[in-house]
Order: structure tokens, then C-alpha cells, then sequence
């Protein structure tokens, strides 16, 4: 079985694990955070879907003739048009990339949005039901989504297509039957 998390050390005496891009610092503050994004398996294969479509377009309006009715300043920009289909998967890359939870050992906090954002965080101790959902797309590429219920209005927090969302379910599953840490109890 091959090991999950990627450990490189840094000169402050701080770890890296690629896996979830978890960072853990030792020294007098030993607070671990992992952040978590949603999966890019989707944007990739809508990536390739697109550039195969942008390619045969241009293939196939290289050896068609244009009509004469379009100008023939316009007829050398024709071929490239579907180029404009890979707006769709870059608007779910930016999407994707300004959408993060972060888990610390006390508390979560989601964030999303660019020009006006938006954060909840969510204390650990009150997190009272993990349920992960996955469609049979999502359970062939190993992602899913995971809801965190808590007390209160808004009471349910729904992060979409994560990678490995049982394995993080189950972490801030063992983060809240830990407790409130210490310093909370002082």
C-alpha cells in the first residue's frame, strides 16, 4: 500500500504532505492545518475535451470553404471561434481555486469567492453529523462530497467534489470526539 501524504521538511522545522497540502509546524504553537480544495479531475478531463473539439474544428474548417456572404476579414478568425468553448472549464478553474476549507484542530473554516468573499468557521466541537455523498461518477475517480452538519440556522456546510472525502470525514470525525483543546479549558 503506497503511503498517502508526500512528507518534505522545510529549514523551520515545518512538514508538508502533499496528499491534502496539510502543513505541520513543531515549535511553541504545534497547531496542524490541513486546507482542502475541490477536485480538478473534472477540469482536466473538460480541459482535454475541449482542446480535442478546438483541434478537429480547426481540421475540419481548413479543408471546407467558407461562404462568400462572411467578410473576408472575418474568414481567417473563423476556425479559431471554438477556441472560445475553453471559457467553460476556465470558469470552473477559477471557481475551483477560490474555493477552500481549511481544518485546524479546533475549528474549520470554509472560504470561497475572489472580489467578495465569504468565510464560515465552524467549531469542531460542534460538528454533529459528517455524511459524504457519491454518484457513480464521483466513486470511479475517488471523489465525492462531503456535508458537515453543526447546531444553528445554517446548520448544514456542503463542500462538492473533494478527493478521498471519506478519509476526511473521518478526520474531523477523530478531531471532534477529541474535544475542545486545552488552552479552550483554561
Amino acid at each position: 500500500m503506497r503511503n498517502v501524504y508526500d512528507t518534505r521538511e522545510f529549514n523551520s522545522g515545518c512538514t508538508l504532505a502533499s496528499r491534502y497540502n496539510r502543513v505541520s509546524c513543531c515549535g511553541e504553537e504545534n497547531m496542524s492545518e490541513m486546507i482542502i480544495r475541490p477536485t480538478m479531475k473534472f477540469i482536466y478531463v473538460g480541459y482535454t475535451v475541449v482542446l480535442l473539439l478546438v483541434v478537429a474544428a480547426v481540421a475540419v474548417s481548413m479543408h471546407m470553404p467558407l461562404p462568400p456572404w462572411i467578410p473576408s476579414l472575418w474568414q481567417p478568425w473563423i476556425p479559431w471561434l471554438p477556441a472560445l468553448l475553453l471559457l467553460w472549464p476556465m470558469k470552473r478553474h477559477l471557481r475551483n481555486r477560490l474555493t477552500k476549507m481549511t481544518i485546524l484542530d479546533d475549528k474549520l473554516r470554509y472560504e470561497s469567492g475572489f472580489l467578495s468573499k465569504t468565510t464560515r468557521t465552524i467549531l469542531v466541537s460542534r460538528v454533529q453529523d459528517l455524511r459524504v455523498h457519491q454518484r457513480i461518477g464521483q466513486r470511479i475517480f475517488g471523489v465525492g462530497d462531503l456535508s458537515i452538519e453543526t447546531a444553528g440556522e445554517a446548520s448544514t456546510l456542503t463542500i462538492p467534489e473533494i478527493d478521498r472525502p471519506q478519509a476526511i470525514a473521518d478526520h474531523i470525525n477523530q478531531l471532534s470526539q477529541r474535544g475542545p483543546a486545552k488552552e479552550q479549558l483554561t
